[in-house]
């Protein structure tokens, strides 16, 4: 049995492995070998080490994590290097037609400054309550960090949130790129978003972006904006303790920012200022000094633009909007986020005269009228017993004339009672009506001795624009009473009919159609068959008088006479005359004849707007609040003015003539045609319904307007370089008396204006255009005179200047002495015809008669 066992080899003659013989590689089976023996040696190192394996499970872990880490937020972060192009939200800033600055749309308070527009003291007093490390770390403050992770430790569980520890790149991550969350993902984010912002920007640039972006309070986002919300001033004339006030600002602005909370906010400046001479930033004489200040914040306050202009802004505002959108999200230009520059016709002294003249007729027709109820009402059974000056703050409501004020009847106890003011202040109100309950919002005024005494705002409103009639830019426009007791334009937005200043358009057609300014019309009774359903409708002349007989068409528009003006509609045809309304922008009208008596809705702009083209000679632009927008970077991204204009920038002149524009706008009717309109419309102002502007001594047309009821007194007119229209009545249309009418209370509103603002109006005449005879003609009979001097700025004239278009004037009326010598000559000829036995001519005709053979031939 031994035998069969195999033989026993020492060790060291052990015989070699078998080797491949050469030429015949075997790389499989060699890798085999080879890879087998270092997997072998490492797996028995890593039994045998035990430091080798704990360095393995550890790296193993780290792997694991990293990767984790790029995938639940390393990889949704947001890249550093948009910092390098950011565009902050930025108001759009409104200017004025003379470039001052009138407004801004901002919900927050935002004005971007350059690094080195920061002053250094203010600077260094961020840093020191903020990041003291900040010109040496790399984004991340490892010393801070490990007091946050333990200060974050000890509160978990608590509710109470954790110090952040994070350095002003971490703010700046935190405020830019990746929002406010409460959290260690969102920490994460901030470490590694400012380890990347670092090798993006200098430490100048980051510095920048904080302190233009970090908030601070008071609807404040930036430094300088956080200046003039609590100081009332630019950052570059901070004091020391000032500076270090907004620095302490970013831990709990609104806690800070509030006066209950003033001890804990001088204590948190003055450790501030303590820092800032620890770090060598500010000596201990002017820190003790700083430290003797009180806070001396300013009370919480609104933008204060000089212009007075809420209705025009508000429609600057939706145009705006209408534009380029609202919210960043809308686009790059939007109005609260675009940093928009734009540049509006507003001018602010016709503004302010518009605003106090309409007013005035507001107040003057509502003078002696009883209180009409309140402006708005607010709740007074919620339990909070501050409730009411919440509720009155958030109604957004206020005035500014005179010195009224917005307040809410707290209590009443019979003829008084108890008012509050939005800034928390309250007073003692006398002669409460007894229709005024509690929670009433009112207007009130100083009475004397810290009591108050009631304001009515007029019940009647209405609306007032001006307009360049040349270029069509609307300079003022005043929408109401009061913009800030509520946003609806009148000027813009109440559909309104026109009544009489409709009729100018109805003559204008007329002229188109034939007739001249001395055409004879009946003024005398017209009615038509409106079918079965209606039966027949006559119309009357205004106040129900009858008609007169005959007169000129001139004096049918400066009388305004109802009975001539459908007459002329209908004798011109209805299509033709709602064609030319619809021309000038007043309205898109059926062709009843009631429209030709201003039965159509239309607004005080349109109709401004149409006047303007009266008064430019038939050619109209739209009426535009807004010149032109420039975006953030100062380039013009829209204009109202789109003309080329070839030739204008070459280098220098080649020579040729100077570069001309193109006419803006588009002819909407004859230049003549205009213009003899608008000389009929002086006639307006001289001897018709408008006479009371006579006395301005101003080369002035222009119309009045009463609709039925009456609802609504109007006048439109102006000068060749202003024209104005206004319009009053009651939101909800209803009588204003039978007294009411446009030349008793609107025409009055129009020269209340005008001597606000008479130095604006030249006494320059209106031109008339090519293709227009200037004749002479007697004003009553419309028959052409040779003899006399026309008065045409006598309202009893007998003789005056008319226009006509050519081969329309009136023929020609002889003088008594001509036709007595006319009459012997034919006598004579009579005389020698029966001599000769023949026939006698035929009896002479009356004088005055205009047939060729009675007149020698002469007409």
């Amino acid at each position: 049995m031994a035998d069969d066992l195999p033989p026993i080899i020492a060790r060291g003659d052990a015989p070699e492995p078998d080797r491949e013989p050469e030429g015949e590689p075997d790389g499989r089976r060699f890798r085999i070998r080879r890879g087998g023996s270092l997997a072998g040696r490492i797996k028995g190192l890593w039994q045998r080490s035990k430091w080798l394996r704990r360095v393995g499970w550890l790296v193993l872990i780290l792997l694991i994590l990293r990767g984790l880490l790029w995938v639940t937020v390393e990889r949704t972060l947001p890249s550093a290097d948009t910092l390098l192009t950011y565009q902050p939200p930025l108001p759009t800033m409104v200017r004025g037609a003379d470039g001052q600055i009138v407004s801004s749309y901002a919900r927050e308070r935002r004005v971007q400054l350059r690094f080195v527009d920061f002053p250094p003291q203010l600077i260094n007093a961020f840093l020191s309550a903020e990041d003291k490390s900040f010109w040496s770390h790399g984004g991340v403050d490892l010393t801070g960090l490990a007091g946050a992770v333990v200060d974050y430790a000890t509160k978990l569980g608590t509710g109470a949130r954790a110090r952040g520890g994070s350095t002003i790149t971490q703010q700046v991550a935190k405020n830019i790129l990746i929002g406010n969350e409460y959290s260690v993902t969102r920490k994460l984010k901030e470490m590694l978003l400012a380890r990347r912002i670092e090798s993006v920007l200098t430490k100048q640039q980051i510095l920048e972006l904080y302190l233009n972006e970090i908030p601070l309070g008071r609807q404040s986002f930036g430094v300088q904006a956080a200046a003039r919300a609590y100081f009332d001033k630019d950052v570059g004339d901070l004091q020391l303790h000032e500076a270090a006030f907004l620095a302490i600002l970013p831990k709990a602005p609104e806690t800070y920012s509030r006066a209950k909370f003033a001890e804990k906010a001088i204590a948190r400046r003055n450790w501030v200022l303590d820092q800032m001479e620890k770090n060598g930033w500010a000596s201990a004489a002017d820190v003790a000094q700083a430290k003797a200040q009180p806070l001396g914040l300013v009370p919480r306050r609104t933008e204060n633009y000089t212009a007075d202009a809420g209705y025009f802004l508000e429609e600057v505002r939706r145009q705006l909007i209408d534009q380029f959108g609202e919210q960043a999200k809308d686009g790059p230009n939007s109005v609260y986020a675009g940093g928009l520059w734009v540049r509006t016709s507003l001018d602010q002294q016709l503004q302010t005269a518009a605003q106090d003249s309409l007013r005035a007729g507001l107040l003057r027709y509502s003078a002696g009228r009883a209180w009409h109820g309140p402006i708005a009402h607010i709740d007074m059974d919620d339990s909070d017993s501050g409730s009411w000056q919440t509720q009155l703050i958030n109604s957004n409501l206020s005035i500014r004339y005179l010195d009224w004020r917005v307040a809410v009847l707290i209590s009443r106890r019979g003829l008084s009672g108890q008012v509050g003011f939005a800034d928390g202040q309250t007073g003692t109100l006398y002669g409460v009506p007894d229709a005024m309950k509690a929670g009433d919002v009112i207007t009130v005024a100083p009475a004397g001795n810290g009591t108050w005494g009631l304001r009515v705002v007029p019940e009647v409103s209405g609306g007032m624009v001006v307009e360049d009639p040349q270029s069509s830019r609307i300079l003022a426009m005043q929408g109401g009473f009061d913009a800030r007791l509520g946003s609806f334009n009148r000027a813009t937005q109440a559909q309104r009919q026109p009544g009489s200043t409709i009729k100018p358009f109805v003559y204008a057609t007329a002229l188109d159609n034939g007739m001249t300014p001395a055409s004879m019309v009946v003024d005398g009774t017209f009615c038509v068959y409106q079918g079965a359903a209606l039966g027949q409708k006559c119309f009357r002349n205004f106040g129900n008088e009858g008609g007169s007989g005959s007169h000129t068409m001139r004096w049918g528009l400066e009388q305004s006479r109802n009975l001539m003006t459908v007459r002329v509609a209908n004798d011109t045809g209805m299509d033709k005359v709602v064609r030319t309304i619809k021309n000038v922008g007043i309205g898109d009208y059926q062709p009843y004849l009631s429209m030709a008596l201003g039965a159509g809705d239309t607004t005080v702009t349109r109709m401004v707007n149409a006047y303007a083209a009266l008064a430019n000679h038939g050619r109209q632009r739209d009426a535009t609040l807004i010149d032109y927008v420039q975006d953030r970077n100062g380039k013009v991204i829209w204009r109202a003015d789109n003309r080329a204009c070839t030739g204008c920038n070459m280098p220098r002149w080649d020579g040729t003539a100077m570069p001309r524009l193109r006419p803006a706008g588009k002819q909407v009717l004859d230049p003549r045609t205009a213009y003899q309109v608008v000389h009929m419309l002086e006639g307006v102002v001289v001897r018709g319904t408008a006479e009371t502007l006579h006395d301005l001594g101003l080369p002035l047309f222009g119309k009045t307007g009463t609709t039925s009821g009456p609802t609504n007194v109007w006048f439109v007119g102006g000068s060749p370089d202003i024209i104005a229209g206004v319009y009053m009545g009651y939101d909800q249309p209803r009588s204003l008396g039978g007294y009411a009418q446009g030349g008793r209370i609107a025409a009055p509103i129009f020269k209340q204006f005008v001597l606000a603002t008479r130095p604006r109006w030249a006494d320059i005449p209106f031109t008339a255009p090519a293709g227009v005879s200037m004749v002479k003609i007697d004003r009553v009979s419309g028959k052409r005179v040779f003899g006399g001097t026309p008065q045409d700025n006598d309202r009893k004239a007998s003789i005056i200047w008319e226009a006509f278009k050519p081969d329309t004037e009136p023929r020609r009326t002889v003088q008594p002495s001509e036709i007595t010598a006319k009459e012997a000559v034919l006598d004579a000829l009579r005389k020698a015809r029966s001599a000769r036995g023949a026939k006698a001519a035929p009896a002479a005709r009356p004088a005055g008669s205009n047939f060729v053979e009675d007149q020698g031939g002469i007409y």
